[in-house]
């Protein structure tokens, strides 16, 4: 997904914001540009396959999780990868299905599950 924030802010301030957003213990990046953020390309879970298509969509950053290290040399100073971690990029998932199901089937009885299942701590 691609999209365009309202009013472009700062590198700094956009990874404060992914970081609180997400709930990020930190986020792994690849340079920054030193440019405004505006446009901004977010894949959930392990998206690094799609570092192109972001490239060329002229994204600022692209959001996802579980890059590897060499696959940070693919952004050339192009994108800013932002890797958030795979559970905090897919997190809000859940939300998204509950509503879709209870939209859907309004008879259905959906429960939204309060538990955390990231294998991942960080320290």
């Amino acid at each position: 997904m691609i999209g365009t924030l309202q009013e472009a802010i700062s590198e700094e301030d956009f990874l404060h914001r992914l970081k609180k957003i997400f709930g990020a213990g930190c986020i792994k990046h690849t340079k920054l540009k030193g440019t405004p953020v505006e446009k901004v390309a977010v894949c959930g879970g392990a998206g690094s396959f799609l570092l192109d298509r972001a490239i060329a969509a002229k994204a600022d950053f692209f959001v996802s999780g579980d890059f590897k290290y060499h696959q940070f040399f693919e952004a050339e100073n192009k994108i800013v990868i932002a890797d958030i971690g795979h559970f905090e990029s897919e997190q809000f998932t859940k939300e998204l299905f509950y509503e879709l199901l209870t939209k859907k089937f309004p008879t259905f009885a959906v429960r939204l599950s309060e538990v955390n299942t990231n294998p991942v701590f960080y320290f």
